[in-house]
């Protein structure tokens, strides 16, 4: 979202992901920020809105099923957090692996999930197709 950066888009990763097409990505490395504030740090310093819309669990839950959809079958996700929830069998992810990078002293520690997503196709809705 930084315009200081020479690149092709400045988006919501929401509305970034809302324009690749569905099962077109091999790999998503997703390290969103972790809590309401600092959604709300990062869209102020670069001017964006901060609303319910941006401070809800659905924020983060918007991208993940956004994820689901452009990944493609057998394709990976890292997922970056303080949780280790990923983006979750609801869309078809498995875990692959879990990391915990420990940052020392009152930092918090960084939980990397890797997930693959299942060979299955699944609806983007959260359930498997016939």
């Amino acid at each position: 979202m930084n315009p200081a950066f020479d690149t092709t888009y400045h988006l919501d990763a929401t509305e970034f992901l809302k324009r690749l097409g569905d099962a077109s990505a091999d790999l998503v490395l997703y390290d969103p920020p972790y809590s309401s504030r600092q959604v709300a740090e990062c869209y102020k310093r670069f001017g964006g809105t901060v609303d319910m819309q941006t401070t809800q669990a659905s924020y983060w839950a918007n991208q993940k099923r956004e994820i689901g959809r452009i990944v493609k079958p057998n394709g990976h996700v890292i997922t970056c957090a303080w949780n280790s929830g990923g983006i979750g069998q609801r869309y078809g992810f498995e875990i692959v692996e879990i990391l915990l990078v420990a940052h020392g002293g009152w930092h918090n520690d960084t939980i990397v999930t890797v997930e693959r997503k299942a060979p299955t196709l699944f609806d983007f809705a959260g359930g498997e197709t016939p």
